[in-house]
């Protein structure tokens, strides 16, 4: 039975959450139809812009994404200060890009006059928006709602795009939130409809291998920002060129087509996050099928069930891949 959603996040615990969403009807609804011949690439384009147009209005940062054939990922990391830090008009400007409030938030927007009654129900719509902007369940609707309904009328129907609900999974420390990027990252690779990390359209990757050709980063993705040091900007505290060569050489492994070996380099990004290269191509090969909740060694799984209350640590036995040995 489906967990509430309240019951898989806890901020206090982490920040960062792998989100899946897929497809319900048989048909290729993104790529190549191969039943019916037809190509739904555009509707990958959709999601991708939507993607990236709701990072830009959430207090939510996008790490890494693809979209598939059938379904989609994304690694998010939610950014609970700066949703405190915005202006009740920051909230609200950034609500109705999505939403169109309600007439007194129209009103103060426009800088018209609130009148002394409508106050309380002027505050509590903003408290309401504020929370809702750095909540994932409201990103992934505002994701998904306008991709089904676009689809629906292509195909002429009604009926649900999406199933009912996205799977989510909180990711515990920095290994498993970087694990977790490249499996994500490496998907068209991994189902050998890219050849390599530039040609791997509709994801994050080949957004960094593009920006960073041109000795930039990606605008519209978390940052990486080097190793950790003090008042850090916000951003993943690797740097991207270690990363993109690792993910490089991940991909070259788990190809059935190739061979290769971690290189030196890239062992000292796996030597930094105390695991093996074994068990790292593990993890990234199979974490779909490794892990059906919460990502992390063994003691930030125990201290996530006990902040939740949970009396059992499901999938413990997967916190071995965590490790150097």
């Amino acid at each position: 039975m489906p967990r509430p959603r309240r019951t898989q996040i806890s901020i206090e615990d982490t920040s960062w959450y792998h989100c899946c969403s897929r497809v319900t009807r048989r048909a290729f609804l993104f790529g190549d139809d191969k039943l019916t011949g037809k190509n739904y690439n555009h509707r990958r384009n959709w999601v991708e812009n939507q993607l990236l147009k709701l990072g830009g209005i959430f207090s939510i940062d996008i790490a890494a994404y693809s979209v598939m054939s059938n379904h989609l990922h994304v690694v998010l990391k939610i950014d609970i200060y700066q949703a405190n830090s915005w202006t009740d008009r920051e909230v609200l400007e950034h609500w109705h890009q999505l939403f169109k409030g309600t007439e007194i938030t129209q009103k103060f927007v426009q800088g018209e006059i609130i009148e002394s009654d409508e106050i309380i129900a002027l505050k509590h719509s903003i408290a309401q928006y504020r929370s809702r902007l750095s909540d994932i369940s409201w990103f992934m609707r505002c994701l998904n709602e306008p991709i089904a309904r676009k689809a629906n009328i292509e195909d002429n129907c009604t009926g649900h795009f999406w199933e009912g609900r996205f799977k989510s999974q909180a990711l515990l420390d920095e290994t498993a939130v970087l694990a977790c990027m490249a499996y994500v990252e490496l998907n068209p690779i991994r189902a050998k409809m890219a050849d390599t990390p530039e040609q791997s359209d509709y994801t994050s990757l080949k957004l960094r291998v593009q920006a960073a050709l041109k000795g930039k980063q990606a605008k519209k993705l978390l940052p990486f920002i080097g190793n950790e040091c003090l008042n850090q900007p916000k951003g993943i505290n690797f740097s991207l060129k270690e990363y993109l060569e690792l993910v490089d050489e991940t991909g070259r492994i788990i190809r059935d087509d190739k061979r290769g070996a971690i290189s030196s380099n890239a062992i000292k990004v796996l030597t930094r996050l105390n695991i093996s290269s074994d068990n790292w191509i593990k993890i990234t090969s199979e974490f779909g099928k490794l892990f059906h909740g919460p990502v992390g060694t063994l003691q930030e799984l125990t201290s996530y069930c006990d902040h939740l209350d949970k009396r059992r640590r499901h999938f413990s036995s997967c916190c071995q891949y965590f490790q150097a040995g």
